[in-house]
């Protein structure tokens, strides 16, 4: 509110509920700006802001208790809870929003709402708009403009306080008990579902509301296709698992991806591809400090993968050609990193005119380089065909560099190698 002003109002939605079939709907997932705005985890709502109001800065709109409907579908924070327990000044049932708006915002000159997430909202956004301009030249009052809350909300957003930072930390505390568990239990014979499933219950049993995203399970050479999560098929000896798995705690992600071999040890293709991935995400990760840009990280990573598959006669001819037309790319097709918060690929921007973002301490963001050996190429080392390897770690900068979160993951072979030992 202090950043858009008391000329201006906000207008944020609730996520909509998704079916997944006729009479079913998939779990209820909020919308992060407004449960980031608001805390408030129901559908069939909208928040509304209006800095400087004296007495009714924060209005929510909400279904009201419905006996009926709550025998069904549970209970309601309703009007009262609204207020009581997520500190609205003033709350409303959702049904009177048109009755209420126009009193509420005519008096702003601009009204902050990001379309294209909920046509029927849209509508209903430009019906008032419309109707606003119309009375606008007799009444003198009504937004003239509409903007994009995106530009200011997501930037806070980027920006970690405290009580975000300790969210994060839970949620990858938990996924790191489950990338063990994974590692302690996987064995050739198994199923890739049924690693899922310990992942996915590790989630649940730490109080995690589970996946923050499809968990891949990718054995072999399914490891090759990037978002695999198919996660049917039969674990082989010799093969590596590929685990990119992150809990969901208090609206907050992990995204955390190990791979590991299916034997006590790795191999000796499997092991040089690995010491390279594992170079290049150490040399990603040491780039993070505050003043940095965030293309150093995938810079810095890609050197070092350009260097060792020119060591491996994966690649050949001039380095820094490979480097300036991407001549990588058939063995690193993404990028090295990502911002990590309320969504896995979370908000805020890259770039500002033209130039990589600046880090700053309290950003949070994932370093995660790879290296994928398609089973059907014709112009590698057959030894290398069908390996696909990630290394990703969670990463806080802080004031005097960073801090690897996620560092309670074994990636280290010879920690790897010790728990796979005891495994097999």
């Amino acid at each position: 509110m202090d950043r858009i002003g008391p000329s201006a109002a906000a207008l944020i939605v609730s996520a909509p509920v998704a079916q997944r079939t006729s009479d079913v709907e998939y779990p209820y997932h909020q919308d992060s700006d407004f449960l980031y705005l608001t805390g408030f985890p129901e559908p069939e709502s909208v928040c509304l802001l209006l800095p400087g109001h004296p007495s009714t800065e924060f209005v929510l709109f909400v279904r009201p208790h419905d006996p009926e409907r709550e025998t069904w579908t549970g209970r309601r924070a309703g009007i009262e809870g609204a207020v009581n327990d997520y500190g609205a000044d003033m709350a409303y049932p959702i049904g009177t929003l048109d009755e209420h708006i126009s009193a509420l915002v005519s008096e702003r000159d601009r009204l902050y709402y990001r379309t294209g997430r909920d046509a029927g909202c849209d509508r209903r956004v430009l019906a008032w708009m419309q109707q606003w301009q119309l009375t606008r030249p007799r009444s003198g009052t009504g937004p003239v403009a509409l903007v994009d809350p995106a530009e200011t909300l997501h930037e806070m957003r980027m920006v970690k306080d405290e009580g975000e930072i300790a969210c994060m930390r839970k949620a990858i505390a938990i996924s790191a008990e489950a990338h063990r568990a994974a590692m302690g239990a996987a064995r050739a014979g198994m199923y890739e579902y049924e690693v899922e499933a310990l992942v996915d219950y590790t989630f649940r049993r730490l109080t995690a509301a589970g996946p923050a995203y499809p968990s891949i399970v990718a054995g072999g050479h399914n490891a090759t296709v990037l978002h695999y999560t198919t996660n049917d098929n039969l674990l082989r000896a010799g093969d590596l698992l590929l685990i990119d798995a992150g809990a969901d705690y208090a609206g907050y992600c992990a995204d955390v991806t190990r791979t590991f071999p299916l034997a006590e040890r790795f191999s000796a293709a499997q092991r040089a591809l690995y010491d390279i991935v594992m170079q290049a995400q150490l040399a990603g990760i040491e780039a993070i400090r505050p003043g940095a840009h965030h293309q150093d990280i995938h810079q810095r990573a890609v050197e070092v993968l350009v260097d060792g598959l020119l060591a491996l006669r994966l690649l050949t001819g001039d380095r820094r050609e490979i480097i300036e037309k991407e001549l990588y790319r058939p063995f690193y097709m993404h990028r090295t990193s990502h911002w990590l918060g309320m969504d896995v690929h979370d908000v805020g921007l890259y770039k500002s005119q033209g130039t990589s973002r600046v880090l700053e301490p309290g950003m949070v963001m994932t370093v995660e380089p790879g290296l994928y050996i398609a089973p059907d190429r014709t112009d590698v080392d057959p030894q290398y065909l069908g390996i696909g390897i990630r290394i990703e770690d969670d990463v806080l900068v802080t004031p005097e560099g960073h801090e690897v979160l996620s560092a309670a993951v074994p990636k280290d072979v010879g920690e790897i190698e010790g728990l796979r030992r005891r495994a097999v």
